[in-house]
C-alpha cells in the first residue's frame, strides 16, 4: 500500500497537477493585493460586488487569499510538489541511472531488429571496428562474441539535477517566507533609527536588533532638472552607538550588513531653518501637498508673533532653494542656503531639513534559491550529452551490430556509417 502511494506521488502526472496547483494560487496572490490592511479589501472587494460573482474582502479574508504565499495550504502544495520530486528522483530516476550503467549485452541477434541503426557485416575487421569505437571516445565491454558499447552517461544525471535544483528553489522559497522580513523607513538625516516599522514578518522570523544612523542625504540632478540619482551615507551602530560598518548607498546599490539589505527607495523633504536677525533657530516644518507622483512642499513663515501675515515658501527639490511667494500667491522670489531675504523681519535659510526612505529586508533563503538556479543551468548544460549505445554480436562470420541514441539522431547516424565503413 505504501509503495502504491509513493508511486502515485512519483508519478509525472500528479506532479504536473501540483504544478497548476501552485501556479493558479501565484495567479491569485498576483491579482489580489497582499498584505494590505483591512480598509484595502473593504474598499476594493467590498460585498455588494464580489469578484467572480462570489468573492469578497470576508472570504479574501477567511481562506487567507491577503497572504497567499504564506498560508499553511501553500506550504502544503509545495511540500507535496517537493515530495514528488524526491520520490520521482529515488523511485525512477535513481533506478534508471543504475540501469544504464549496467552492462547491457545483447543474447541474440534477433534484438537487432529492434534498433534503427542497425547493419549486418560479412566482410570486416572485428579490430578495426573496435579501434574506430573507442576513438569515438565509447565505453567498451566484452562478454565471449558479444560486446556493448556506450558514451555520454553523464547526460543521464540531467534529469536527477533537474529535481535537485527545483526542490532547492522550493526549500529556499519557504525558507526566506519563514524566516525573512521587510521594514519600511522614513529616517531625517543625521537621526539614529531601529528596525520597528515591519511590513511583512514570516512565521519564524526574529527581528535583528540593529541600529544605525544617516550620516547625510543627498540628490544629484540632470542637466533638465530631473532627479539622477539620490544617495545615503548610512553608519551601522554597536550597543554602545559606535561605528562598526559604513557605506553610501543608491538606488540599485545596497548596504548589506549581517544579511541585512538596506535598500535606497525614496526621500522627502520635513522642514527649513532658519536664522532671523536676532540669532534665533527657528524651524518650519513642510507639507506635502502634490496629489501626483511630483514631490512639491510648502511652509508658513510669519514675520512677526502674529502668525496672520508672512510668507509662503514652496520647494520641490534638494538643490538649495526654496520659492517664496506672499499672502495672495504671488512670486516674490527665490532664497538660497545662507542667503538673507530683504523683506522685512528679514531671515537666512540654514538648511532644508532632509530624510530618506529605506526599505530594509532579509531573505536567507536566497542563497539556497541561487544555489538551485545554478544547478538547473547545469543541468541544462549535461543535458545536451547525448547517451549513445552499440551493440555488436560476431556468428557465423557475420558481424550483427546496432545502435541508437536518445538526442542528436542525426550526428549518431553519421558517427554509425562512419565505425561500419
Amino acid at each position: 500500500m505504501k509503495q502504491k502511494i509513493f508511486r502515485i506521488i512519483a508519478d509525472l502526472r500528479f506532479a504536473i497537477f501540483m504544478l497548476l496547483l501552485i501556479s493558479f494560487c501565484s495567479i491569485i496572490g498576483t491579482v489580489i493585493e497582499q498584505d494590505q490592511s483591512i480598509e484595502v479589501y473593504k474598499l476594493n472587494y467590498p460585498l455588494t460586488k464580489p469578484i467572480f460573482g462570489f468573492l469578497a474582502w470576508d472570504q479574501i479574508l477567511k481562506f487567507g487569499l491577503d497572504h497567499v504565499y504564506k498560508t499553511w495550504w501553500f506550504y502544503t502544495l509545495l511540500f507535496l510538489f517537493g515530495l514528488s520530486l524526491i520520490t520521482c528522483t529515488f523511485l525512477q530516476q535513481l533506478p534508471s541511472l543504475k540501469i544504464a550503467r549496467r552492462c547491457q549485452f545483447f543474447r541474440t541477434t534477433n534484438q537487432f531488429s529492434r534498433l534503427k541503426n542497425f547493419t549486418i557485416l560479412k566482410n570486416f575487421s572485428i579490430n578495426k571496428i573496435l579501434l574506430k569505437i573507442q576513438q569515438n571516445q565509447y565505453s567498451i565491454f566484452q562478454q565471449k562474441n558479444t560486446i556493448y558499447c556506450y558514451k555520454g552517461l553523464i547526460g543521464r544525471i540531467a534529469p536527477i539535477l533537474v529535481h535537485f535544483s527545483m526542490i532547492l528553489v522550493l526549500a529556499g522559497t519557504i525558507i526566506g517566507s519563514l524566516f525573512g522580513f521587510k521594514a519600511q523607513e522614513v529616517v531625517p538625516k543625521t537621526e539614529n533609527f531601529h528596525i520597528q516599522n515591519i511590513l511583512t514578518t514570516g512565521q519564524l522570523t526574529v527581528i535583528p536588533k540593529v541600529s544605525a544612523r544617516i550620516n547625510d542625504f543627498w540628490i544629484t540632478y540632470t542637466k533638465t532638472k530631473t532627479v539622477s540619482q539620490f544617495y545615503s551615507d548610512i553608519s551601522i551602530l554597536d550597543a554602545q552607538g559606535n561605528e562598526t560598518y559604513r557605506k553610501t548607498i543608491s538606488v540599485n546599490s545596497p548596504l548589506i550588513y549581517k544579511n541585512i539589505y538596506y535598500y535606497q527607495t525614496d526621500w522627502s523633504l520635513i522642514g527649513l531653518r532658519f536664522q532671523n536677525t536676532k540669532n534665533e533657530i527657528l524651524e518650519y516644518p513642510l507639507i506635502n501637498f502634490s496629489e501626483k507622483q511630483e514631490k512639491v512642499w510648502l511652509t508658513w513663515v510669519a514675520k512677526d508673533s502674529s502668525i496672520s501675515e508672512g510668507f509662503i515658501l514652496i520647494i520641490d527639490n534638494l538643490e538649495g532653494y526654496c520659492s517664496i511667494y506672499n499672502e495672495k500667491g504671488n512670486f516674490l522670489g527665490n532664497i538660497e542656503l545662507h542667503e538673507m531675504t530683504n523683506f522685512n523681519n528679514s531671515f537666512t535659510l540654514l538648511e532644508i531639513i532632509s530624510s530618506t526612505g529605506l526599505q530594509i529586508k532579509t531573505d536567507p533563503g536566497i542563497p539556497v534559491i541561487y544555489s538551485g538556479f545554478f544547478f538547473l543551468m547545469l543541468s541544462t548544460l549535461i543535458s545536451y550529452t547525448t547517451y549513445s549505445q552499440i551493440w555488436i554480436i560476431q556468428k557465423n562470420r557475420q558481424l550483427f551490430i546496432g545502435g541508437t541514441t536518445n538526442r542528436a539522431l542525426f550526428d549518431f547516424e553519421l558517427e554509425f556509417f562512419k565505425i561500419i565503413n
